[in-house]
Order: C-alpha cells, then sequence, then structure tokens
C-alpha cells in the first residue's frame, strides 16, 4: 500500500516542484484558503498556543497572527516541493547565510559542531548550508512512517551532500565518525515538547515551564563539540536569511543543561521578534500540566 501511495503521489509532487516561483504560490495561495477557512487545520491547537504563548496580545491581534502563520505554512509546504527541484544558485540566491566565519574558525581549530534549531521560517531550506562549509553534514531527523517518502526526503538532504540520521542511530553514527577522523556538522531541531516521562529536565518556554529535549546538549558534551545556533529569519515570501551564532566552544564547562536553555531563550527571541514563523500547529506546551508531578 506504501508503495501504491507513492506511485500515485509521487509524480504529482515532482510536477508540482517543477513550477516557477509566482505560480507555486498561487496555488499556496489557493491552498491556505482551503487548509484555513474550509478545513480549519489544527485552528484550536495554534488558538491555544497563541493564547498560552503570547499572552500580552489582544485577541484581534491573535487572530492576525494565526492568519499570517497559516500563509507561511502553505508556503513551507510548497518550498519543501521545490526543493526537490531547485537549483543550488536559486537556493543560494533565496536563502543567505551570515557569519559563515564562524564555523570556518572552528574548521580551522577542528572542531566538530553541534547546531542548533528552531521551527522557525524555514529550517528546510537549510541544508544549503553545507555548501559554504567543509563539515560533514548530519542532520538528526524522526523517519517518515511511509519508508518511499523517507527515502524522498533523505534524497532531498543529499543533494547538498548532508547525511540524514534518526535519533537511536546518532551517537553511533558520530563515534563512527570520529573514529574515522572525520570533521562534522550535525543539525538538531530540538524545541519540540519531550515526554514528561522521559524527561530529565524542565524549563520555562515561553513563560511556560515544560519537560524540554536534552539530547542534542548531552551528544555536544559526549564528543566535545562546538556549539551553535542557526538564527533564520523571513526576508519576504520565498527570501530567507540565517545568522551564525556561536552558544560555546567548549560545551562542558557549563553546567548540565544551561546550553539547552540558552537554545530556547534563541528561540524565544526568534517568536517574540515575528510570531508567525514559528509552527505553531505543533502541541509544544501539552504536558505543562504533568511539570509539577517531576519537578
Amino acid at each position: 500500500m506504501q508503495r501504491l501511495v507513492y506511485i500515485l503521489v509521487y509524480p504529482f509532487i515532482w510536477f508540482i516542484s517543477m513550477l516557477p516561483f509566482w505560480m507555486l504560490y498561487g496555488i499556496s495561495n489557493v491552498l491556505f484558503f482551503f487548509v484555513y477557512y474550509i478545513f480549519g487545520y489544527r485552528k484550536k491547537v495554534v488558538a491555544e498556543n497563541l493564547k498560552l504563548a503570547l499572552p500580552h496580545k489582544t485577541d484581534k491581534e491573535r487572530k492576525a497572527i494565526r492568519k499570517e502563520f497559516y500563509v507561511h505554512l502553505c508556503d513551507m509546504v510548497l518550498e519543501a516541493v521545490k526543493s526537490l527541484s531547485i537549483s543550488e544558485k536559486e537556493m543560494k540566491k533565496r536563502f543567505t547565510i551570515h557569519n559563515i566565519g564562524i564555523i570556518h574558525e572552528l574548521e580551522k581549530e577542528n572542531k566538530n559542531i553541534m547546531m542548533f534549531m528552531g521551527h522557525y521560517a524555514s529550517w528546510e531550506w537549510s541544508v544549503i548550508l553545507q555548501r559554504f562549509v567543509n563539515h560533514k553534514g548530519y542532520a538528526v531527523y524522526k523517519r517518515i512512517e511511509n519508508q518511499y517518502f523517507d527515502n524522498v526526503v533523505k534524497k532531498i538532504r543529499a543533494r547538498y551532500d548532508s547525511e540524514l540520521i534518526n535519533t537511536k542511530e546518532t551517537a553511533h553514527k558520530l563515534r563512527a565518525a570520529i573514529n574515522n577522523k572525520e570533521l562534522f556538522l550535525t543539525a538538531f531541531i530540538a524545541d519540540q515538547t519531550a515526554k514528561h516521562w522521559k524527561a530529565k529536565h524542565f524549563q520555562e518556554f515561553m513563560g511556560v515551564k515544560v519537560p524540554v529535549l536534552t539530547g542534542g546538549e548531552m551528544l555536544a558534551k559526549k564528543f566535545d563539540m562546538a556549539v551553535i545556533y542557526l538564527d533564520i529569519r523571513k526576508v519576504k515570501r520565498g527570501h530567507y536569511a540565517a545568522d551564525v551564532k556561536l552558544i560555546t566552544k567548549n560545551p562542558n564547562d557549563f553546567p548540565d543543561y544551561q546550553i539547552t536553555d540558552k537554545f530556547l531563550n534563541l528561540v524565544e527571541d526568534q517568536i517574540n521578534a515575528e510570531p508567525a514563523y514559528y509552527l505553531w500547529t505543533h502541541k509544544r506546551w501539552k504536558y505543562k500540566d504533568k511539570v509539577k508531578d517531576y519537578v
């Protein structure tokens, strides 16, 4: 069944990816109408998240943010599809990277890198970073249930010489890379919620205490990796600018979980600046009521 779904859907996805951007965003506008007005995809979840994270905003302001978010969400879906065929030249034009010298300096010091990102703006297009650095790129991700579409995602990332690895194999892969004397950069999107019964740390995120993921920090300490943050901003429709920020070269100088807290603070800065570009459809705060049972 998975293969049949893939055979039926993939040609359509490929056709969409070949369209020019002006037409792609026309489709995005139509998609927005159906997602927002007709199907109301997760509108209740988004409204609850916005009220929880942005209590200082008025109802009118939160509704405006919600609507703008859905426009952006539909754009991201189409941009992800476009990733199948977009040229490297076009990608570099639409996703610019500042302060790349920080990574080049770490390369000179022979430092492996843990790169944190949030679900903000366009994390999908951040794969082009690999074309500006010499570190081998690994991206930690959650495997897609349909193995054929999972392979498509891997293919997209592999276009720029990055390798996708799932969370269970991350430590093994990084250890093998070190044993092979490979200089690498590992990308971690770690602002999603942790399962409260497994969490080792609880921290306020947008003013609400929640269980948080700490695996990226623990790996950085285990393998003595420099830690950076990729601060991605939306410039205009279809254009993004990323800023490389150094958190630390020496993660073991920090008490446990302090690096994770710093990372979450940087995500908060992005959200507070322009909240519409965060991924509000995920239930980031669903375990907030469970925190008292563990702290």
